[in-house]
């Protein structure tokens, strides 16, 4: 286990538009407010099309990670997660998980990670910033290169 205490910083409400691209809007209002670390505690949003990671096939090994998607649409999400920087990228590293409803389907349910999404009508969320320490996410190659979030100082990152 790793925990830090979090130093935090603004809070921002936040709402993407219609027919916008999920982490293309939430990359933009992260450089437009210059935001490089934080929490997503929660959001609502309703996706024309999402893309989770899922599979229907046998995993030949099932302890490691699932890259394969499930393509979704029509579906009411509430999500959440955490934004880190990745300095091998040099840039942002979200980590979302969502559950989502088809809504032409009696609101059969999905939870995974988001690998994608396009908004439609509406994305609210809260944004609560972290200022320190830095939060960095990194593949770790003991573990399928598996980018997990790391508290650092000075911006190295510490296991």
């Amino acid at each position: 286990m790793r925990a830090h205490e979090l130093t935090l910083g603004r809070t921002f409400g936040v709402t993407f538009d219609h027919g916008e691209d999920f982490y293309t809007a939430l990359e933009d209002f992260c450089r437009t407010h210059n935001l490089r670390q934080g929490y997503i505690p929660s959001f609502i949003a309703g996706f024309s099309e999402a893309d989770l990671v899922g599979a229907c096939d046998r995993l030949e090994d099932p302890a490691a990670p699932v890259w394969s998607k499930v393509h979704l649409r029509n579906v009411e999400v509430f999500g959440g997660g955490t934004l880190a920087y990745d300095p091998v990228a040099n840039g942002l590293r979200p980590h979302i998980h969502v559950t989502v409803g088809l809504k032409e389907q009696a609101a059969t349910g999905y939870t995974s990670h988001l690998l994608g999404a396009t908004v439609q009508f509406l994305t609210e969320m809260l944004v609560i910033e972290v200022v320190a320490p830095s939060m960095t996410r990194t593949p770790q190659p003991n573990l399928y290169d598996v980018p997990l979030l790391q508290f650092g100082t000075d911006g190295s990152a510490q296991p």
